[in-house]
């Protein structure tokens, strides 16, 4: 079958047409490691490793290239104070690099729990800092770039007077845009308020800084994912995703960079994975409505009534569409949870199901739905579904209502797993919740136990009680609304 895409460069599905037959070079944007992955990061980042896996099930060899951002920027008012790795080794008395390595290790750590596949290449901003300044010299011989006070920035207005167009991925008039909220602030440096920064001067009490023509200083965001993609994938490449926040300006700027650098467009189909909310607001770490990774799976959190595994919350990501708002609550993930299982059980009993002389079902019309589903624009909602229909017959030969055939069931084994493990990335680690769940009650009696003695004055038996919990690792924590535990 042939593979849909969904380019939001046109804004249309297309045919999907590799530069190489049978290669696909892929790109995604990766974390900018200052502080823990979010969960919206995570759904972006799973949402392209189903992409990833489907296109390996389609029998394409793919190089798959997602970056580490852990260059310093500063936020929008350029101040070195608010550099995002300067302030976080400020916050937790680290220097910005040892930032750098603790939250590339809870990225790493945090997407293998979800059984994410590595990329192929993971290169790293800090790695590619000489070709970013050539490339930042070439922009300038051209025309395309000009150096103020040190610091290098785009010329969005000359791009567009050579007849490219700024604003051609987001669909923004030129005339519209103003100043780039998320890059580095001229601070008066710029030409026009649309110019972005390829190197910004490092002040004095910049510590993360590199010697470049222009003087000590550091590379720009956008600047960092147009070498590290075109080095690895070459000038131009076939696909290049990331989160919809990332269309403008991060990938705008990325297009007029290679544009501008290569004399062509860098990427041939853009991606982008939709938002993740919560209970049907946006996640805000402000407002209150936000959770981490590893508090979603531990349970600690005021969101959700119970332990969720992996799998679980990578079976209720799986059941939105890529670029689909994807909302979660605790009804979503309970629901979710009664899927996963039925799903598992399904799984396991398949092998044991009697065989019949003919099967009563059409598995290879199944199948072909099943396919119809991946290769329009990876619809991996429309897969679970039919994975559901299948069920339902899996069951119907259980209680006898149904047959199926030797040669029959050897091929849906196969294609059943081959869809639940290595296309949707499942793991039956639902065990593991059902220990969680075990480990919560007997914690739960421990601390009743503490309570009934604290009431009857045992301060002794209170005590050893918290002590034991506390040398095996976990914490309870006393509060106005009861007793609480975390693990250490």
């Amino acid at each position: 079958m042939q593979l849909k895409i969904y380019n939001s460069l046109s804004g249309e599905k297309e045919l999907f047409k590799p530069l190489k037959e049978g290669y696909v070079g892929m790109y995604v944007c990766g974390p900018t490691v200052y502080s823990n992955v979010h969960l919206g990061n995570v759904r972006t980042f799973m949402s392209f490793d189903f992409i990833f896996r489907t296109l390996k099930y389609l029998g394409y060899k793919v190089r798959y290239v997602r970056n580490i951002t852990d260059a310093g920027h500063l936020t929008d008012d350029g101040n070195v104070d608010n550099d995002r790795f300067v302030k976080q080794s400020r916050l937790e008395k680290l220097e910005p690099m040892e930032i750098v390595q603790k939250y590339t290790v809870d990225f790493h750590k945090v997407l293998e729990m979800f059984n994410l596949q590595p990329p192929t290449i993971e290169p790293t901003a800090t790695g590619h800092i000489l070709e970013q300044i050539q490339l930042t010299e070439k922009l300038i011989k051209d025309g395309f770039a000009y150096e103020s006070n040190g610091s290098v920035y785009f010329d969005v207005l000359e791009y567009n007077r050579r007849g490219l167009n700024y604003g051609e991925l987001s669909r923004r008039n030129i005339e519209e845009l103003f100043a780039n909220t998320r890059d580095l602030d001229g601070q008066g440096e710029k030409r026009n308020p649309q110019d972005f920064a390829l190197w910004k001067k490092a002040s004095p009490a910049h510590i993360m800084r590199w010697a470049s023509p222009w003087g000590n200083g550091f590379p720009g965001w956008h600047l960092e994912c147009t070498v590290m993609s075109t080095k690895y994938l070459g000038e131009e490449f076939d696909i290049h995703g990331g989160g919809m926040d990332l269309k403008f300006p991060h990938h705008e700027c990325e297009i007029a960079q290679g544009k501008a650098g290569h004399g062509h467009s860098p990427v041939r189909y853009w991606m982008h994975a939709n938002m993740l909310t919560m209970n049907g607001q946006r996640m805000s770490k402000s407002t209150g409505n936000y959770i981490l990774p590893m508090q979603l799976i531990s349970g600690e959190n005021n969101f959700f009534e119970k332990v969720f595994s992996p799998s679980v919350v990578r079976f209720c990501f799986m059941q939105a569409h890529y670029r689909s708002v994807l909302d979660i609550s605790n009804e979503a993930m309970l629901a979710a949870e009664k899927g996963f299982v039925r799903l598992m059980e399904a799984v396991k009993v398949l092998p044991t199901l009697p065989i019949s002389e003919k099967s009563s079902f059409d598995l290879q019309t199944w199948k072909k739905t099943c396919e119809e589903a991946l290769t329009d624009d990876f619809n991996s909602p429309i897969l679970i579904a039919q994975l559901f229909e299948i069920v339902k017959f899996i069951n119907l030969i259980k209680d006898g209502k149904e047959t199926i055939s030797a040669t029959d069931k050897e091929m849906l084994i196969a294609t059943l797993n081959t869809y639940v493990f290595d296309v949707l990335g499942l793991e039956d680690n639902q065990q593991n919740a059902q220990n969680n769940d075990k480990l919560d009650g007997v914690l739960q009696m421990l601390i009743n136990m503490r309570l009934e003695a604290r009431a009857n004055k045992d301060w002794a038996l209170s005590d050893k009680i918290r002590d034991e919990l506390k040398a095996l690792g976990i914490q309870l924590k006393d509060g106005k609304d009861g007793t609480s535990y975390s693990l250490e």
